[in-house]
């Protein structure tokens, strides 16, 4: 993670899911980036870059990282990428 100019790795957001150990819906998670890593904060992954706290949830889900309802879902451990 980097100060300033917020850039965040995806990897950061499932770590505080992991820690946060709730259940989200994908506005409940974005407001959660938002307190978390701030509103301005800019997201990144080893294939994407620059995305915002709702691109961020939909590349997250679009990757099948979650597991639940789109209601109620959570990070999907057996999803874990080891890079």
């Amino acid at each position: 993670m980097k100060v300033g100019n917020i850039e965040v790795h995806g990897h950061d957001v499932i770590e505080m899911m992991e820690a946060a150990n709730i259940d989200y819906s994908r506005e409940s998670l974005i407001a959660a980036i938002g307190v978390k890593f701030g509103a301005d904060a800019r997201f990144y992954t080893c294939s994407a870059n620059g995305m915002d706290a709702g691109a961020i949830v939909d590349f997250l889900a679009a990757k099948g990282k979650f597991i639940g309802t789109p209601e109620a879902f959570r990070f999907d451990p057996a999803r874990r990428c080891n890079h």
